[in-house]
């Protein structure tokens, strides 16, 4: 799980090549449990201003998220243009939810995993 983030952070906008769906769901996790913590931590000791650091946070890892989603598409033989379907009401993040959960298409145009 910490070698799939670390790839995630090394590969900060890289848009070209494929990631497992393994690392995608790794780095969904780490980045649930972060926003756990701080909750948590700002619920615990009552400081609401803590909450800042998570939208920090979010801001932060934004471009390497899409780049992480776009890799994605590629592992499954799609282009990154895709992505846009997630703004289709409805069934647009229900048929990228069923992209990231698809595993690996062969013959894969976009190359190898990064």
């Amino acid at each position: 799980m910490i070698e799939a983030y670390k790839k995630f952070l090394s590969n900060y906008v890289n848009f070209k090549g494929c990631s497992s769906r393994a690392d995608y769901w790794y780095v969904v996790l780490c980045n649930f449990l972060i926003g756990l913590v701080i909750g948590l931590v700002s619920k615990i000791t009552g400081v609401e201003e803590i909450v800042y650091l998570s939208y920090i946070y979010e801001v932060a890892i934004l471009l390497p998220s899409i780049g992480l989603i776009i890799r994605r598409l590629h592992d499954i033989n799609k282009s990154g243009w895709y992505y846009w379907m997630i703004l289709i009401p409805i069934a647009g993040p229900i048929i990228i939810l069923v992209y990231l959960l698809t595993d690996r298409v062969e013959p894969n145009n976009f190359g190898e995993r990064i």
